[in-house]
């Protein structure tokens, strides 16, 4: 039996859990222990399991075989909300929030405070203020979800996992979305339920993230519990060779700078967006990878979309001559791909055209595509009848690559390439840019991740309050030089 357990006295434990979905089983005989006042921490592939296994611990999923036990005992968890009034909390990957209700309906939905027949609004409202204010979060409770921005979104998640007064909290990627600010926060918040005694569950990508915040680690890997250490004994690279089974030396190809002489694909010429971005001019040539590094809410996304045709310009100019470009959206979910829909019409949405005969659509065509998308891509999608929704962050990003590279484009803008995917996943994103750069593609690839733009582009242009800050490349593309440019202590702003 795989075995992360203590033998010490445990809040919230499983027992050779296994978890099967129709005849496919995703977790195997796992064995495991949440101990008060301590932060788990649990990484692994997307797939590994992580956020079924804190489904089974919270009552979302039952187990296949083996026991749940709360302070010891066997416990059989009806639902997400028996979880809850057990004290067990799940902080879900994807938002849980109504769009049309207000801030403090959406935390109090379901549990509404009363006085007499009547709701208290006066009270949850000034309750609501609170959990945000300690969360450093400037909203009012009265604004309406659909209004607020995606980190603001994760914020009230977080408000509303807190306010139930949890034994245990389970935290799955809740830092995916949030600024480093925002992030620090969280963590503040973190530590103060650690000294309440809460039992805290936290799942990232963020292998730094992990190394600061985690008393033990707990790493999964095709459903299989690899190992529980304490996190001292853990460096980043140890962890990552856990996940993935191999060394991860390679994690950034090999850089291959353009010629000197290579074609100009892409020229913008002092290229505005309405209150977003101010005279912006760059160049991309053959052969390229160009990053884009700066804070959140730097224009670099409105930039981007702009030079793609889905945001209105103000002035200036874009020149890719008769070259194809492709967007690569960062909010996959949103605007990249059907969630209710199979892998197939995802992938030939784009350019449907090449795969009707007539008036009707080739399936025989588009399986083809598909094939040749799997091989290409590694995409692990199990059956292709699958929704696109049901599948694992990597797989729907490398599915989202497939897409924009069936219209076959000269010039690629990557926007956040790897949010929300695991280490290895990265590490093969990383080389398939690296490929199509050497195939004689420019690719832009807009980053949060400092070391990801260090690791992979030959230059990268820094944007602050909507405008190019400054060039680095060679020795002076570090982060100490990103983070004076993007922070205004260096450049123009």
């Amino acid at each position: 039996m795989a075995d992360g357990t203590t033998g010490a006295d445990a809040v919230l434990s499983v027992r050779g859990v296994s978890k099967s979905f129709g005849p496919v089983e995703v977790l195997h005989d796992v064995s495991l222990d949440l101990r008060a006042g301590e932060v788990h921490a649990l990484v692994g592939e997307n797939g590994a399991g992580k956020s079924t296994l804190t489904k089974i611990m919270s009552g979302y999923h039952p187990p296949s075989a083996g026991q749940v036990l709360l302070d010891g005992q066997p416990v059989a968890l009806a639902s997400g909300v028996d979880g809850e009034r057990h004290g067990i909390v799940l902080l879900h990957q994807e938002f849980n929030l109504a769009e049309d209700l207000t801030i403090e309906e959406s935390i109090f939905l379901g549990r509404e405070w009363r006085r007499g027949p009547f709701l208290d609004k006066r009270r949850m409202r000034a309750h609501a203020a609170k959990l945000l204010a300690d969360l450093h979060c400037r909203i009012p409770p009265t604004a309406r979800i659909r209004s607020l921005s995606v980190s603001q979104k994760q914020m009230v998640e977080i408000a509303k996992a807190t306010d139930h007064r949890a034994r245990v909290l389970m935290m799955d990627e809740p830092t995916s979305v949030l600024t480093q600010d925002e992030t620090d926060i969280l963590f503040g918040l973190v530590a103060q339920l650690k000294r309440n005694g809460v039992a805290l569950v936290f799942i990232s990508h963020k292998l730094d993230e992990v190394k600061r915040i985690a008393d033990r680690i707990t790493v999964l890997r095709d459903g299989h519990l690899v190992a529980t250490r304490p996190a001292a004994e853990l460096g980043q690279d140890e962890i990552a060779q856990l996940m993935v089974g191999r060394p991860l030396h390679d994690l950034y190809p090999p850089k291959q700078p353009p010629a000197a002489d290579a074609e100009l694909l892409l020229t913008v010429h002092a290229l505005g967006v309405p209150g977003r971005v101010f005279d912006a001019g760059f160049a991309l040539r053959r052969g390229e990878i160009l990053g884009f590094a700066g804070l959140i809410g730097a224009g670099r996304t409105e930039l981007m979309e702009a030079i793609a045709g889905l945001r209105r310009r103000e002035g200036g100019s874009v020149a890719a001559g008769a070259h194809r470009l492709a967007y690569l959206t960062e909010d996959r979910k949103a605007k990249g791909l059907l969630l209710q829909f199979p892998s197939r019409p995802n992938l030939t949405l784009s350019t449907l055209a090449s795969f009707t005969r007539g008036p009707f659509i080739s399936v025989p065509a588009e399986d083809a595509a598909l094939d040749k998308a799997i091989k290409a891509f590694d995409l692990r999608i199990g059956s292709r009848d699958m929704q696109v929704g049901a599948l694992s962050g990597g797989n729907q990003q490398k599915l989202l690559f497939a897409k924009v590279m069936e219209t076959q484009p000269d010039i690629v803008i990557v926007d956040e390439p790897t949010r929300g995917v695991d280490i290895g996943t990265k590490q093969q994103i990383y080389h398939f840019i690296a490929r199509l750069a050497a195939a004689g593609k420019g690719v832009i690839v807009v980053s949060s991740e400092m070391p990801e733009l260090i690791g992979l582009c030959h230059r990268v242009l820094v944007m602050r309050e909507g405008r190019i800050a400054g060039e680095l490349a060679g020795e002076s593309l570090n982060e100490e030089e990103i983070v004076r440019y993007a922070t205004g202590l260096k450049g123009a702003a």
